[in-house]
């Protein structure tokens, strides 16, 4: 995996262009609502007020440590 120096921000857009895509091959109605309220209104706030914040909280836990992404399969 590439490794980018990218803002808070851009991040969350990156996040956008990612759901945005996979929407488009799926159409899925929950990707959809997610991208409804993650959509950011003129003036630079969010459609779902909490999710800049749930954001933030996700940032801080990749920041720390505390994400685990790799996938553990059962056998």
């Amino acid at each position: 995996m590439n490794e980018f120096k990218i803002t808070t921000k851009q991040g969350y857009l990156a996040m956008i262009a990612f759901l945005e895509n996979y929407y488009s091959l799926t159409n899925a109605d929950e990707i959809g609502a997610l991208l409804g309220g993650l959509s950011l209104l003129p003036d630079g706030s969010s459609a779902d007020p909490a999710a800049i914040s749930d954001w933030d909280d996700a940032v801080q836990k990749v920041l720390s440590g505390k994400v685990n992404a790799q996938l553990e399969l059962n056998k």
